[in-house]
């Protein structure tokens, strides 16, 4: 079995185990996500070991290198859940148009401001308790900062909330969020490697993201109705409008990564400028096929990044207890203030719906400890805070988000009724 073989049938597994656990939690009325999760902890190289463990050939293509193997083998696994959270955040796109997330603009920044001040020093001030030094307490509160926004917006999708106004408040703040995380990071980490505060390059990358989303996000739609219309009926390639759609969709990906953003923020706004002809060019369900195969990869290998004997750590459970306390309370708290004079229901939709850390915390965790300035304890902290972080979530919020869908069906009903006697 050639190296390219033993990838493809790790991505088998992948898909597999994905269906089968996502199909469970169906059956037993929970989200898909969870089951997509959980799934990717048990195949994953901490537990069966099914996946993310270079086997004979991919250790002969690396020359016997154990670390370069199992290096190129998350390379790829990495990739392709990265691509699958990609098309997840672009399909959400497509379902949000800018004059709906204008319209919640502010409430949006709020939470967002609130939703990163509030687990900063929230964290910060746990860990300052603890005896921890200020580095190491200030980076964990950054690390608290973080939201991974595309478990939740898998939730939203799932239920059908996708079009209401606290998804559209979450969807908004999370762009915001992202910026404001981006920033800290760079303050902390700058100050971490060289001992000061480096204004100029945050200055600089303040103008580059903002800068971005603004163009991006408020010149996108314009420029899709003028241009995409011509474009795609000039093109002889099949499924042209596809085409020019993923190829827009990879293409801001990865000026958002540029740039120092997350890549789901680039196709997010792709997916927003196109929402503008989506209906016409029937892209929802052109693109749905790749959406079903690609983004269940993201959850699984989420879920095998977990290594579940961090639980049998008795000094790091409880304090990695102590942090996912602070983590879920000063995110939902701040973000649901951010909203204040909603219904409660809507306050804990938005609030709990920016809980999740995820990949976006695991990956801040480990810049701290390939900055040195966590150790590995701190880590293992990191890693499970943004694993209950994330399994936590979705049953929370399908749980806030049932009577809202139900009403909302409700009403829909309705109104059909009373169209059909006229």
């Amino acid at each position: 079995m050639t190296a390219i073989v033993e990838v493809l049938t790790e991505l088998l597994v992948i898909f597999v185990a994905a269906k089968l656990g996502g199909e469970l939690f169906l059956r037993i009325r929970q989200p898909a996500v969870i089951g997509e999760l959980l799934a990717g902890i048990l195949i994953g190289p901490f537990a069966l070991g099914l996946i993310g463990v270079p086997g004979h050939e991919i250790l002969e293509f690396f020359h016997e290198d154990q670390t370069a193997a199992r290096e190129g083998l998350s390379l790829v696994l990495e990739s392709v859940a990265e691509l699958g959270v990609v098309v997840l955040l672009f399909f959400v796109g497509l379902e949000t148009r800018l004059s709906d997330l204008l319209r919640v603009g502010v409430r949006s920044l709020v939470v967002a401001i609130l939703g990163v001040l509030g687990p900063f020093v929230g964290g910060s001030v746990l860990m300052l308790a603890l005896g921890y030094p200020s580095m190491e307490s200030i980076f964990v509160g950054t690390v608290l900062v973080a939201t991974s926004v595309g478990i939740t917006a898998r939730v939203l999708r799932d239920v059908g909330a996708l079009d209401s106004r606290e998804a559209r408040i979450i969807l908004g703040a999370a762009v915001f969020d992202d910026i404001l995380g981006l920033l800290m990071l760079t303050i902390v980490s700058g100050v971490a490697v060289t001992g000061e505060l480096q204004v100029g390059r945050v200055l600089w990358i303040s103008v580059l993201a903002l800068g971005f989303t603004a163009v991006v996000g408020g010149l996108g739609a314009l420029a899709v109705r003028r241009f995409f219309p011509p474009l795609v009926e000039r093109l002889q390639v099949e499924h042209a409008p596809l085409v020019v759609a993923l190829a827009l969709m990879l293409a801001l990906a990865a000026l958002a990564s540029a740039i120092g953003l997350a890549p789901i923020v680039g196709a997010f706004l792709a997916g927003m400028a196109l929402a503008e002809v989506a209906e016409r060019y029937h892209l929802h369900e052109q693109a749905l096929p790749i959406y079903t195969f690609l983004v269940p990869f993201f959850f699984v290998v989420t879920g095998a990044r977990v290594d579940p004997r961090l639980f049998l750590q008795t000094e790091t459970l409880w304090l990695a207890l102590a942090v996912t306390a602070v983590a879920v309370a000063t995110k939902a708290l701040g973000a649901a203030l951010g909203t204040l004079g909603f219904p409660p229901r809507s306050m804990a939709i938005v609030g709990f719906g920016m809980v999740p850390r995820g990949e976006v915390g695991l990956i801040i965790a480990s810049i701290g400890l390939s900055l040195g300035v966590v150790e590995r304890p701190l880590f293992s902290v990191a890693v499970v805070m943004s694993m209950l972080t994330t399994l936590f979530t979705p049953p929370v919020l399908v749980w806030l988000l049932r009577p809202l869908v139900a009403r909302r069906e409700r009403e829909l009903a309705r109104q059909v009724a009373a169209g059909e006697s006229r």
